[in-house]
């Protein structure tokens, strides 16, 4: 695949939302210290339409990446703190006696927005969670028999902690196959470390995240075109094969119970064209597929419990994968 099997008007497409896009991260770069590789794959989970899972733990900038993300275009952003006690109706909304007008009438919930971040995801019970599926998958919410449409773009971005475990409800592989991509967010370097602790305390009492340096620089309508644009990027038949393979391979590997399924096909495509988006190419390589398999896999695998007992993760899983599935010649 080359420059010369894409239209003039396909690469121009795509160079216009690729400047879009950097615009975009150079505003979250002003508030997120280091982080580049997170940043970059929220980045991705936005361009191609879908849920991203984040993980790390406290302190290390979660909800401000996506604060500073929902500042970047002019669309609504609400954010929900999972509890033990959380209702589903908390989330969605739900349908009242309004004594005025003698009628029920709808109170929409915060899942009613664009992006919703959904914090602590893993601290609310099961049923609370599970409110959160038809609306992650089918852009609708239903109340009381009635289905009610959300107007797009619409993305959850959910954290949880992986350390702690008294108290939080571990989210189900039916649910964790929702997300599009789970990003694991590290412990900043040195000099990061400093960095964000001299801007938090430079002139500035108690520690609350500022987010106000993030102008905005899509709107929705464009941000919707960024989708668009992310979707028209080529795939050609090699490489749609090539990313199967990889996924087919999850399933038959040693040690592996649960390996990815079809949907972590069709994801891994979707990531792998907003990736080629944000190189500004108007078409995917296999290079494209390996850089983005990680986070789009790493959820959808469940290990043996002597593959973890032995210290094995799913990302070094997916690393042999991928050295043993031959990626075809560009």
């Amino acid at each position: 695949m080359n420059d010369s099997e894409v239209s003039v008007e396909a690469q121009e497409r795509i160079e216009r939302a690729h400047a879009r896009v950097q615009a975009m991260r150079a505003e979250i770069g002003k508030v997120v210290v280091g982080q580049a590789e997170e940043v970059e794959q929220v980045l991705l989970g936005f361009l191609a339409a879908g849920h991203v899972l984040i993980e790390g733990a406290p302190g290390l900038g979660k909800t401000l990446l996506v604060l500073a993300l929902a500042r970047t275009f002019g669309g609504k952003f609400s954010r929900v703190q999972f509890t033990p006690d959380l209702m589903p109706s908390d989330v969605t909304g739900h349908v009242v006696f309004d004594g005025a007008s003698s009628a029920f009438v709808l109170r929409r919930g915060p899942a009613f927005t664009n992006l919703l971040l959904a914090d602590e995801i893993n601290r609310a019970s099961a049923k609370t969670q599970a409110a959160l599926l038809e609306v992650m998958q089918e852009g609708q919410i239903t109340i009381e028999g009635e289905a009610n449409k959300l107007a797009p773009p619409f993305m959850t971005l959910a954290t949880q902690n992986p350390i702690e475990q008294e108290g939080t409800y571990p989210l189900p592989e039916a649910q964790l196959d929702r997300f599009l991509l789970k990003i694991l967010v590290d412990a900043p370097s040195l000099d990061e470390e400093c960095e964000i602790v001299r801007r938090t305390t430079s002139g500035r009492p108690g520690d609350a995240l500022d987010v106000g340096a993030v102008g905005q620089v899509a709107s929705v309508d464009e941000v919707l075109e960024l989708q668009r644009a992310a979707a028209s990027v080529l795939v050609v038949e090699r490489v749609r094969e090539y990313a199967v393979r990889v996924v087919r391979e999850t399933r038959a590997w040693n040690g592996v119970v649960l390996g990815a399924g079809p949907r972590g096909s069709i994801a891994l495509i979707r990531v792998a064209r907003a990736r080629a988006l944000l190189d500004g190419r108007a078409f995917v390589t296999p290079d494209d597929v390996k850089r983005v398999a990680r986070p789009v896999l790493r959820h959808r695998l469940t290990l043996a419990p002597e593959l973890e007992l032995e210290g094995v993760s799913g990302d070094s899983v997916l690393a042999a994968v991928l050295k043993k599935v031959e990626a075809p010649r560009e």
